[in-house]
């Protein structure tokens, strides 16, 4: 079954989240619910079964756990969580959301190593075996499609090493679940990260983590914090079906929605399908129009990709974001730490039509600024 991509929107947002969502999902809250009503506990466990479905897994060997807070709070949990203090953790990083991690592992004071290489780079998988030479590490960390860029990590190749080596693997899927098949078991993946307003389309409001739930069990007393510790919240849904602390209610709504509509669309292959279709009208006619990409083909992903800026005077980041903004087009702005660039997403509810109103409305704005 194919679902209908509506054309009432606000303005478009062509960025890596939050999202452009349909009109179902945002009417799924308009009511109230209970955080311990019968119903909405069956409504967290059946949103629990079905993320650990979409990552290609079954219960009781994966679980999913749902945490309170943005992505950001849902990376933190896990990495405060589930290092041991005896632990290492080593972080691939390419860009802003790999050196967020490592961050986060000195913030809670854990030993920690980094194997960085460009942003425009994938981390070297010789590098990583002889990384994990090191007896002490214990975990490894990489995002799956780094935003900074548009990257794609290959976090298969990079789980086999991790399981030839014995550790235990852990992958910021933030902004790739849903769009990309990952089949948690077959590369390895202890804990999986994603949130609920990506490419699952839901609205902001909490992360979820796809555990190995031997992994997460092995977790138990490691936990460096109390509203994140990982095992615990776990535990709490197991055991009664309720969060330990106010669970975000609307947003689970909206989410639960999503998840309907995900199935309805035809799963992630569909889903994956419409945002390579939107990827390739956004490359092709951005090329058109004059803009480079940043990165080399075979290291984009359709998730989002980043565009050197014009070499023009008349040029202005800022006055080009106004601008589109309002034609109705929100785009993103670069977070690279060595080239000008800005971004455009390609998830969320948009479709063919969306782009080519965002092509349009390039055009004309670069007319307005006087750039060739």
């Amino acid at each position: 079954m194919t679902a209908t991509i509506e054309t009432w929107k606000d303005k478009a947002l062509f960025t890596p989240g939050p999202l452009t969502t349909s009109r179902t999902v945002k009417q799924a809250m308009l009511r109230d619910l209970g955080s311990r009503d019968a119903e909405f506990i069956r409504l967290v466990r059946e949103v629990r079964s079905r993320l650990v479905q979409l990552g290609q897994a079954s219960e009781p060997a994966y679980t999913a756990v749902i945490v309170q807070g943005s992505g950001t709070f849902g990376i933190e949990s896990v990495i405060s969580s589930v290092v041991p203090p005896e632990g290492k953790l080593l972080v691939l990083v390419n860009g802003a959301y790999g050196e967020r991690m490592a961050k986060m592992a000195q913030v809670h004071r854990i030993p920690l190593a980094i194997q960085r290489c460009p942003e425009n780079w994938v981390p070297d998988l010789a590098e990583l075996e002889n990384a994990l030479a090191d007896p002490q590490i214990t975990h490894v960390a990489v995002v799956h499609c780094e935003t900074t860029t548009g990257i794609i990590n290959p976090i298969a190749e990079i789980g086999a090493v991790v399981k030839r080596c014995q550790r235990t693997y852990i992958v910021d899927a933030m902004s790739s679940f849903g769009a990309y098949p990952i089949p948690l078991a077959e590369y390895g993946i202890d804990f999986l990260v994603s949130s609920s307003n990506k490419c699952i389309e839901g609205v902001p409001g909490f992360s979820f983590v796809l555990a190995n739930t031997a992994a997460l069990q092995a977790a138990e007393g490691s936990a460096r914090t109390l509203a994140l510790d990982l095992y615990g919240q776990w535990k709490g849904l197991e055991s009664d079906g309720q969060f330990r602390f106010t669970p975000p209610v609307h947003a689970l709504l909206a989410f639960h929605q999503a998840l309907k509509e995900l199935e309805a669309e035809g799963g992630i292959e569909a889903r994956a399908a419409r945002y390579q279709n939107n990827y390739r009208l956004t490359l092709a006619g951005m090329e058109s129009l004059g803009f480079k990409p940043y990165l080399s083909p075979e290291r984009r992903g359709y998730i989002i990709t980043s565009f050197y800026y014009p070499e023009h005077p008349a040029f202005s980041f800022k006055v080009f974001y106004e601008k589109l903004s309002e034609k109705g087009c929100v785009i993103y702005p670069g977070k690279l730490s060595h080239a000008d660039c800005f971004r455009i997403g390609h998830i969320g509810r948009l479709s063919a039509s969306d782009v080519f109103l965002l092509l349009a409305a390039v055009k004309a704005t670069l007319a307005e600024m006087g750039v060739e």
